[in-house]
């Protein structure tokens, strides 16, 4: 038998076995990491350390988004806003709006100490993936396109899968996703009966998108 195979091939089982047991290790940790409701489940909904309401906020009190996430036009990441944020409207001045309630205790304390509130990510995509928040909303893409009707929401969930498919269905058709600029953040926009296929066209032209459907545009 040695005549017809070289004496490596004796190691052959046992890198193999390892090989095998290394790849079952890495499948388990994938699907354990990242088929979690963090990155799959619409109505993924954690608990936060603060009760807020993006339905009074944002609805009832018409408090545009980029108020409190004032990075999302400049940046990738759309940012949590400060305590500082929050204070501005709830500090312990003259005429705070609810200075003294007990729901807010943790946001004084944070305002007090400077220790960040812990706020529990709910919309991610996985680290594998590239997305630039800024490219989007600065090219007629609304919020709402990828987080629903946050301005409905008492507390806010994942609305929409943010996955691959889901990106893909706009990147391949953005004249039905677009809209003016000036109605980004106006979550309960809609486009006039008949005009959004022709309008979408030529502001898609006008505004030079071009949106890639090559893995490279995601994945960097």
């Amino acid at each position: 038998m040695s005549d017809i195979f070289p004496k490596w091939t004796n190691q052959l089982p046992w890198k193999i076995a390892v090989a095998l047991l290394l790849l079952g290790v890495g499948v388990t940790w994938g699907v354990t990491y990242y088929f979690t409701p963090k990155y799959t489940n619409v109505g993924y909904m954690p608990k936060q350390p603060v009760a807020f309401s993006h339905e009074i906020h944002a609805g009832q009190l018409e408090i545009d988004c980029r108020y409190c996430h004032s990075h999302v036009e400049k940046s990738w990441f759309s940012n949590v806003p400060a305590t500082a944020t929050c204070l501005n409207c709830h500090g312990p001045t003259k005429g705070g709006i609810l200075k003294e309630d007990p729901r807010l205790e943790l946001v004084r304390k944070s305002g007090e100490t400077g220790e960040a509130i812990p706020w529990v990510q709910i919309h991610k995509v996985p680290d594998y993936v590239f997305f630039n928040h800024s490219v989007h909303v600065n090219r007629g893409i609304s919020c709402v396109e990828c987080h629903g009707r946050v301005d409905q929401m008492a507390e806010v969930y994942q609305a929409k899968p943010l996955s691959m498919s889901f990106c893909l269905d706009c990147h391949r058709n953005p004249e039905s996703k677009v809209r003016p600029l000036d109605q980004i953040t106006n979550l309960d926009w809609e486009p006039a009966a008949g005009v959004q296929k022709d309008w979408g066209k030529e502001f898609v032209h006008n505004a030079k998108i071009h949106a890639s459907q090559n893995c490279s545009a995601c994945h960097r």
